[in-house]
């Protein structure tokens, strides 16, 4: 056989393993090609009995030939090279698919891995948030404890009070009431100063203290109407209208009239007259000239000064120190300080009377309103203490102080709900 053969039959060997569905075609194909080449004569056919009679007929025409069993030993030679080429492929095609699957393996035993620890840290975010909520619940269970402890502590207080509030004489209520009064009677007498407010807090503390008929009040009733007297006997003072009296004296200041330029008088002079002497010429042309240049020129002496007009800006000043004296004597009103107050007064009529013009009636009517405010009196002397203060404020401790104990079996007490129980 010549190298074509070789190479046809080679190739029948690997297309038949790698595509059996072909082998019946490639081989019909293979065997024309060996006939033609050896003896020419064979002619190639499709259907597979026709191809075993040209393998018999080729057979018998070279039986004759010298080189029949040599083709015979290279054919199954190049069958038997054939057939380890297809245990090589093979061989080749189950490692790579032991190779594919031993891949797939270690993938899936990778993933598998990642999913493990991923499950163990769950585990242990799931084992570390169930001892915190553990611990969670512990810590609202001991507060809550706690709260009703405190809870039957109040209950207990409040039944003790209750006890208390059975055996105490109604009566103590009005009397607190009535402390209560003569306490802010005390504050608006010194904190404000308001006499008046004060002096109707302590009537009406006497008249609930009169609402109990209680004998034993009689000292009580006694003091706050001593208190009562002391309070009526403070002078009143007119805060109030004083100082809208003042604010009205402020908004004044800017109408006020200023003082006009003041000029002195002339001095009075004799005219003199021309004599009938003639030794006296000299003294009659002067008295002519004078008169005649008098009607021209007039030259007057005066002796006093002139009392100069106030600028823009130094009226302005003025104004403004006055409102700001007026002022400072109303915080003086509401702060009781008389010597600040006199002060303030006398300074702002002495700058009206100088710098404004005192003929002018709005400045006479100021004056006049200043004179009056300056004899006010501003300043108080307040009781320092009230003794019906005191003296209800010790009757009633005294009522407080005696206190009944607590019975052991109070009906309330029992129906408590105990922290144990809850707890179980």
């Amino acid at each position: 056989m010549t190298d074509n053969n070789k190479t046809s039959s080679r190739n029948k060997g690997i297309s038949r393993l790698a595509n059996p569905s072909a082998e019946e075609t490639e081989t019909s194909f293979d065997k024309d090609a060996n006939s033609q080449s050896s003896n020419g004569k064979s002619v190639t056919t499709s259907s597979p009995n026709n191809n075993k009679n040209q393998y018999s007929t080729t057979a018998k025409s070279t039986s004759s030939s010298p080189t029949a069993e040599q083709s015979t030993q290279e054919e199954k030679y190049q069958g038997n090279k054939l057939s380890m080429v297809a245990i090589a492929l093979t061989i080749a095609l189950g490692g790579s698919f032991y190779y594919h699957y031993h891949l797939k393996t270690t993938q899936y035993n990778t993933d598998i891995s990642v999913l493990t620890l991923k499950i163990d840290a769950l585990k242990r975010t799931l084992s570390e948030s169930t001892k915190q909520n553990h611990v969670e619940v512990k810590n609202i269970s001991q507060k809550t404890l706690t709260l009703i402890k405190q809870q039957d502590k109040t209950i207990q207080n409040l039944q003790s009070a209750m006890t208390n509030m059975k055996t105490r004489h109604p009566n103590d209520w009005i009397l607190a009431e009535a402390e209560y009064l003569v306490n802010q009677a005390g504050r608006h007498l010194w904190l404000v100063h308001d006499v008046l407010t004060a002096t109707t807090l302590m009537e009406t503390a006497d008249l609930r203290i009169a609402e109990l008929n209680d004998p034993s009040m009689t000292l009580i009733r006694q003091t706050i109407s001593q208190d009562i007297m002391k309070l009526k006997a403070i002078e009143h003072i007119d805060r109030d209208g004083i100082v809208l009296c003042l604010n009205n004296l402020q908004q004044e200041v800017d109408k006020l009239p200023l003082a006009n330029a003041f000029i002195p008088e002339i001095d009075a002079t004799i005219p003199m007259k021309v004599s009938s002497n003639i030794d006296d010429w000299k003294q009659n042309i002067k008295i002519s000239l004078s008169a005649f240049l008098g009607q021209f020129i007039t030259y007057r002496k005066r002796e006093s000064d002139v009392v100069p007009l106030l600028t823009l800006s130094q009226t302005f000043y003025l104004q403004e120190n006055l409102k700001a004296k007026l002022d400072r004597a109303i915080t003086a009103v509401y702060r009781e300080n008389g010597h600040i107050y006199t002060e303030s007064i006398r300074i702002a009529k002495a700058w009206v009377e100088r710098f404004y013009n005192k003929d002018a009636k709005s400045t006479k009517a100021f004056i006049t309103t200043l004179t009056h405010l300056s004899d006010q009196t501003i300043e108080v002397n307040y009781p320092e203490i009230l003794y019906s203060q005191n003296m209800i404020s010790n009757i009633l401790a005294d009522r407080l102080r005696h206190k009944p104990t607590l019975l052991p079996n109070e009906t309330f007490s029992n129906e408590a709900i105990s922290s144990t129980e809850i707890t179980q």
